[in-house]
């Protein structure tokens, strides 16, 4: 199981955070970051050992990137291969390889469910190097979208979300989205490794978990989730 993390966002967790991951998705200046933070959090991860990964976004800095944004398909593809590009540059004079792609925020959860920005997305992860993994939420069309692309994809779990009963994530907006407990949180973790999720009647497996570098306790989330996954045999290794 690999478990992955958003940094480069300048929320203050990545040193502490970066131990207890396999790989991390780093914000390429749109959503979060800077030409700075993508280079000193590229080389936090090649210290730890950490698969690195552009975690591509909205132009919407003051949004964080959760606002949702309607572009036309090729103009989405050519941002999103705007930002690969930023990340991959700086990680290979680093000596480091860029290893997947992550889209952020309401990029991420438009493309789970909108075809056309789904296929965007993938064109533009495959244009740049068919090698890279796309990662998704688990049962979404962004997930269909690259395997029909060719691409080798990564199905996520978010052991800090709560899930509604079809297995769509609960809206941000709602009070009980997030999970506050660490202890909930690592249980989740277990539970989304060992059973995957019930994702619209069929049940999907899980193969990348997400931890929320924003999250209040999220370095403890992080501790206690890489235990627990441990503790269960659970092999922690990245894409």
């Amino acid at each position: 199981m690999d478990l992955n993390c958003d940094m480069g966002e300048n929320v203050g967790n990545d040193e502490l955070i970066m131990p207890y991951i396999t790989s991390a998705n780093v914000a390429c200046g749109f959503h979060a970051g800077d030409e700075r933070s993508m280079r000193e959090t590229v080389r936090l991860a090649k210290r730890y050992g950490a698969a690195v990964g552009a975690h591509p976004g909205w132009r919407d800095a003051e949004g964080f990137g959760r606002r949702e944004m309607t572009l036309p398909p090729q103009d989405a593809e050519a941002l999103i291969l705007y930002q690969v590009g930023a990340l991959y540059a700086i990680a290979k004079a680093e000596g480091v390889e860029l290893r997947h792609v992550k889209p952020h925020g309401a990029l991420y959860n438009q493309s789970a469910k909108d075809g056309k920005l789904a296929n965007a997305v993938a064109r533009a992860v495959k244009s740049f190097s068919v090698d890279l993994v796309l990662v998704g939420l688990a049962g979404s069309g962004l997930i269909e979208a690259g395997i029909e692309a060719g691409l080798r994809v990564a199905s996520e779990g978010f052991p800090d979300r709560n899930y509604n009963p079809d297995g769509t994530l609960v809206s941000r907006r709602e009070p009980h989205a997030i999970i506050e407990s660490p202890d909930e949180v690592a249980l989740h973790a277990v539970q989304l490794a060992e059973n995957g999720i019930d994702f619209k009647g069929a049940r999907v497996n899980v193969e990348t978990l997400c931890l929320h570098g924003d999250h209040p306790r999220a370095v403890e989330n992080a501790r206690r989730v890489r235990e627990a996954l441990e503790k269960r045999g659970i092999e922690i290794a990245a894409l």
